[in-house]
C-alpha cells in the first residue's frame, strides 16, 4: 500500500501519548517509549477472521469478517472511536 494516513497522536493529561501504531512515524525519536498491544486479528477455526479488543477493556469479539482486511480496518475503526481519545482508568 502506497498511500498512508495521517497519524493521530492523544495527549493524555498525565502525560502519556496513545496513537494506532503505524511503520511511517519512528516513535523512537520521541524519547523512551513503552508499546503495547491494544487489540488482536486472528482467523477463526471456520477460516473467518475476528478482531479481539479485550486488552483494551473493548469486546472480546468483533466479527466475523470474511477477509483479514475487513478485520483490521473494524478494529482500527473501534479503537479510534473508543479508545483513542478515552482516558484509561
Amino acid at each position: 500500500m502506497s498511500e498512508t494516513s495521517p497519524i493521530e497522536l492523544v495527549v493524555l493529561p498525565d502525560g502519556t501519548i496513545r496513537s494506532i501504531y503505524d511503520e511511517h512515524l519512528d516513535l523512537k525519536s520521541a524519547g523512551r517509549i513503552s508499546i503495547a498491544r491494544a487489540s488482536h486479528v486472528e482467523p477463526s477455526p471456520s477460516g473467518d477472521w475476528l478482531a479481539d479488543l479485550s486488552p483494551v477493556d473493548g469486546p472480546k469479539t468483533l466479527g466475523p469478517f470474511d477477509k483479514r482486511s475487513k478485520a483490521l480496518a473494524a478494529e482500527v475503526a473501534w479503537l479510534q472511536k473508543n479508545w483513542l481519545t478515552h482516558r484509561a482508568e
